[in-house]
């Protein structure tokens, strides 16, 4: 069986060197990174200079057979719009780059509009990091149902990352109900490991709502390889939302410190618990739809040494 294989969800940057809820993130060394009090190994321990470029994703892309990516952002990372915008440039076919506005403080409409008008054809929002101590930013605060309501207008797409369980879903649903024609897509799979994940997954019962599963493996760390749970979870989803509203991503490069870009696809490839035709709709066809991909590349495969 031949697979189109898209990752909806992936991350790059040049260095890390921002501030979380006060703390910092910076680039150290050997793949490594302050991450807010407490060093953590960000990336494989052979990307000693801690760049995650695109170049290097590719070489990954091209070995795991991958044909495009998604590439989201976090806070986390710091802002990288100057980098993916030049990203999206030099690779028009293999990379689809959502831009990051500073969400935490008024003001962002702005920073969206300036975007857009730069040639981004999606905003990122993680969610998740605006329970900040000062007060929460609403989803469906005043400036961001404007922000939403000038996406819908222009085609601009939507990535989100939610909080944990419901804390954010009916703020979500408000914003899907007002802006019918926006297109979401939903990432982490709804936090599926922690409790309430499925009210996530049902705002994909919207017509225009998608969610990827960006991270999955790093929440079922804990069950390692072959990740059964994950596929129990991505079937559960499959009956509440339709296996034709999921879509596959791997969290590059957070996830490939434990296991490689490969592993992050095939175990699904290779379960009995999913069907042919569910795997060509997860791995890559939906994605292909939604994010508006074309001239994908056929990538062959490359026997390795050890075979």
């Amino acid at each position: 069986m031949n697979y189109t294989m898209i990752d909806a969800h992936a991350h790059l940057w040049l260095r890390q060197d921002t501030m979380v809820d006060g703390l910092p993130v910076r680039t150290l060394e050997q793949g490594r990174s302050l991450f807010m009090g407490e060093v953590r190994q960000m990336l494989p321990p052979f990307m000693v200079d801690g760049v995650n470029s695109a170049e290097i994703f590719l070489s990954n892309m091209d070995y795991a057979q991958v044909s495009a990516a998604v590439i989201t952002q976090e806070f986390i990372d710091g802002f990288q719009n100057d980098y993916l915008a030049e990203v999206a440039s030099r690779y028009p076919d293999r990379f689809f780059v959502c831009g990051m506005c500073e969400f935490r403080k008024p003001g962002f409409l702005d920073e969206a509009k300036r975007l857009v008008a730069r040639g981004f054809k999606a905003i990122k929002i993680p969610a998740q990091r605006l329970l900040l101590k000062e007060g929460r930013v609403m989803l469906n605060c005043d400036e961001m149902m404007r922000m939403f309501r000038y996406m819908e207008e222009k085609g601009v797409l939507l990535s989100v990352d939610l909080a944990d369980g419901v804390l954010q879903v009916a703020e979500m649903e408000e914003v899907i109900q007002e802006c019918p024609r926006l297109k979401v897509a939903v990432g982490h799979f709804g936090m599926v490991t922690l409790p309430d994940w499925t009210e996530q997954i049902r705002l994909a019962r919207y017509p225009n709502v998608m969610i990827e599963s960006g991270g999955i493996t790093w929440l079922f760390n804990d069950d390692f390889y072959p990740f059964k749970g994950a596929v129990r979870s991505i079937r559960e989803a499959a009956e509440l939302v339709g296996m034709e509203k999921l879509m596959w991503g791997s969290d590059y490069p957070r996830t490939i410190t434990v296991i490689t870009y490969k592993m992050s696809y095939d175990f699904i490839m290779k379960s009995p618990e999913l069907t042919d035709d569910e795997k060509i709709l997860f791995l890559g066809e939906n994605a292909r739809k939604f994010y508006g991909f074309s001239n994908l590349p056929v990538l062959p495969y490359i026997k390795n040494m050890c075979e």
